[in-house]
């Protein structure tokens, strides 16, 4: 599967994505180590929610519902 290329000047909203959830990924190992004594985290799906939400608002970014 290939992502079109987005227009001229737009983000590429696929590699961004891509980079927050290997990021969260990361982190998140980290947190389940040191945070959590080696426990699976049945709640990852928040966390890494909260994870990406904090790294798009420090990166300047706001996700918009589009103008239909």
């Amino acid at each position: 599967m290939t992502a079109a290329q987005p227009p001229a000047g737009e983000p590429d909203v696929t590699a961004i994505l891509l980079d927050l959830l290997k990021r969260a990924a990361e982190a998140h190992g980290i947190h389940e180590t040191n945070d959590l004594g080696g426990v699976y985290d049945k709640q990852w799906p928040q966390w890494y929610a909260q994870h990406m939400t904090r790294t798009l608002a420090e990166a300047g970014y706001t996700i918009s519902r589009a103008k239909t």
